[in-house]
């Protein structure tokens, strides 16, 4: 049942609004914005993915080499040791590569709806070996003493989660890698709950176990512990292969209301929701059974990679939840939702 009001405007912003910030690339795709309010205003944090013009015949896409600098890599696509069915990600000699570079780029909007960049803030780039295949998807808490930003660091030995910590967009104290491998989707909580800080995570498991939510708690939001999984994968249902948090939880009267995502056997993506004990996160009182959300939008359906929405972020004005979302792993969208409706949707 989707109950997600779309922008009629949608998509917001298309790799062709933006240009390229790294030396003979082009944007490929725009993807699941962290969101926050500042000096009146709305603003995303994009992961803005980055790649070579292609030429016939060749696969071609930058990492940071170990001197720092990105270096761009050819593989011909007739190479029998290629495998490039997915194109996100290809594989060769038995080594797993993106296909794309990714960094977070600010851009910010006086209506919610029309988006521009201020050239006063910087684009936020990898750093260090740890983020040497780029830096992605990024939840964006906004807390009494600043904004905590939590992402995914990519390298070739890893897929962590990574913190920053800024007041103001301009100077970032980042604060290196808080969930080790394999760990993504961190979403923490705004707001201490009886004097500790919680965290949504994903570490995976594909052996024993697989890609479920997690709950973790800590002290000072570097120190992580007392780990608990809260949402498993469901078989047969929308969520059966891999769930993970979206944006940080809100607070409701009800609990802390968290829109997560899933995705199937055919790796479609839909968003649906959590509600959570207001003050024992661990105790998961409702999950929506039915997607709140589904890719059923022709931009949702169709792109680089289709059938895909996926929230990283949202503003929340009383009961209207706006988020915004990416769609088929290419546009930046936004729609608004009814936290009564989405409670509702539970019972």
């Amino acid at each position: 049942m989707d109950i997600a009001k779309r922008n009629p405007n949608n998509p917001l912003l298309r790799p062709s609004d933006l240009k390229a910030r790294i030396k003979g690339m082009e944007i490929t795709c725009l993807l699941n914005p962290g969101v926050f309010r500042m000096n009146g205003k709305t603003w995303l944090l994009l992961r803005v993915a980055e790649r070579p013009t292609q030429v016939d015949n060749q696969i071609s896409f930058p990492i940071y080499n170990k001197e720092g600098r990105i270096e761009v890599l050819h593989f011909d696509k007739d190479d029998p040791q290629l495998d490039a069915t997915d194109p996100r990600v290809i594989l060769y000699k038995g080594k797993n590569y993106l296909t794309t570079l990714s960094y977070l780029r600010l851009v910010c909007s006086d209506d919610g709806c029309h988006f521009y960049e201020d050239p006063a803030y910087p684009p936020i780039f990898g750093k260090g070996n740890l983020e040497s295949f780029g830096i992605e998807d990024c939840r964006v808490a906004t807390m009494k003493d600043g904004f905590y930003l939590t992402y995914t660091e990519v390298s070739s030995v890893a897929v962590g989660v990574g913190l920053i910590q800024t007041n103001d967009f301009r100077l970032f104290n980042r604060k290196g890698m808080i969930f080790p491998p394999h760990n993504k989707d961190c979403a923490l909580f705004e707001e201490p709950i009886n004097g500790k800080y919680y965290a949504l995570h994903r570490p995976s498991s594909p052996e024993l176990g697989g890609n479920y939510i997690w709950l973790a708690e800590s002290p000072d939001r570097l120190h992580w512990g007392n780990h608990q999984c809260l949402a498993v994968t469901r078989e047969g249902n929308w969520d059966e292969t891999r769930v993970g948090a979206g944006g940080p939880p809100i607070k409701t009267a009800e609990g802390w209301l968290e829109i997560y995502h899933g995705a199937d056997k055919q790796h479609r993506y839909c968003l649906g929701a959590l509600l959570l004990d207001k003050n024992d996160p661990s105790n998961v009182l409702a999950r929506s059974y039915t997607p709140i959300m589904e890719p059923v939008a022709g931009y949702e359906q169709t792109g680089f990679f289709g059938n895909v929405v996926f929230t990283n972020g949202h503003v929340v004005d009383g009961d209207t939840v706006t988020l915004y979302y990416g769609a088929s792993d290419e546009v930046i969208c936004s729609a608004t939702l009814s936290i009564t409706e989405i409670l509702n949707s539970l019972k």
